[in-house]
Parts: C-alpha cells; structure tokens; sequence
C-alpha cells in the first residue's frame, strides 16, 4: 500500500476517534473527569488504555465497536498489513478504504459474511 495513503488513513483513523472521545467527553461528566485526571499524552491513545470501568460505562456499544475498529485498523497500518483483507489476502480497494478507513474485509469476502449471518 502506498506509504501517502496509509499516512492519509492513519490521520483520518485518529481523527475519528478523537472525534468519538470529543463527544463523549462534551456529554459525559464522568469520562471528562477521568480524561482530565490523566496525564498528560496523545488523546488518540486513551481509549486504548485500560482507564476505567466508567468509560466502558459511558461508550455505547457502537462507539467501542468503531473504536476497537479503528484501533486494530491502526495495528495493520503499523504492522504493515493495511488494506489487505483478513480472509483472502487480497487488496482491499482503495475506494472501500476511503469510504471505511477501517474495513478488514474486500468487498467480495464482506458480502460471504453478509450471507452467512442472515
């Protein structure tokens, strides 16, 4: 995958994120006084980290499903796997990527899946 797209989609890829901690933060009194208890560091990090219960709490469960999404979509872009689909190996098009930063799935093998959990 070229090098300038995978730089592009690990920024739009944080960026997201923060976009769901931002909000979660404007509407959660609980989550900001944890945020604001943490040291200093990348924002983008602190759903990874194990902070507590309460942020779990606060998340609805398609805000951590999207972050877990995105995270493990920055593990691929880090380890080098970014854009090849997770069951057939083949390349993810870059149009699909664009559209979901995070996709582990070609199209083709998205639609298997689609099929088999109706």
């Amino acid at each position: 995958m070229d090098k300038d797209f995978t730089d592009q989609m690990r920024e739009l890829l944080v960026n997201q994120k923060r976009q769901i901690l931002d909000t979660l933060v404007a509407t959660n009194a609980d989550f900001r006084a944890i945020v604001e208890e943490m040291d200093p560091k990348d924002f983008a990090d602190v759903a990874s980290d194990d902070i507590d219960r309460k942020m779990i709490e606060a998340l609805g469960s398609q805000d951590i499903k999207r972050i877990k999404a995105i995270d493990a979509a920055l593990s691929r872009i880090q380890q080098g796997r970014y854009g090849l689909c997770a069951k057939c190996g083949k390349k993810i098009p870059i149009a699909r990527l664009e559209a979901i930063p995070y996709a582990v799935l070609c199209i083709e093998c998205q639609k298997g899946e689609e099929r088999r959990n109706r």
